[in-house]
């Protein structure tokens, strides 16, 4: 993918990616059999993020600066 997405589209998906689960959240236990499928979405959304210059981790105090835990470094 050599084009970057609409600045519309790519606040959309940083929303819905607020509301995936973290990686570390998803198990088996969880998540049953898909377990392995829902970790491969996470990764997708996240690869679309990085090629749109978006660092993942950053997202969550873009999205909702006002219930972000603030970095401590």
């Amino acid at each position: 993918m050599s084009e970057k997405m609409d600045e519309d589209a790519l606040k959309a998906l940083k929303i819905a990616f607020t509301y995936m689960p973290k990686a570390i959240e998803v198990t088996q236990y969880e998540y049953g059999d898909r377990y392995q499928a829902v970790l491969a979405h996470i990764e997708t959304v996240r690869e679309i993020l990085l090629l749109n210059d978006v660092d993942p981790e950053e997202v969550y105090g873009e999205v909702d600066p006002d219930n972000t835990p603030n970095s401590c470094y």
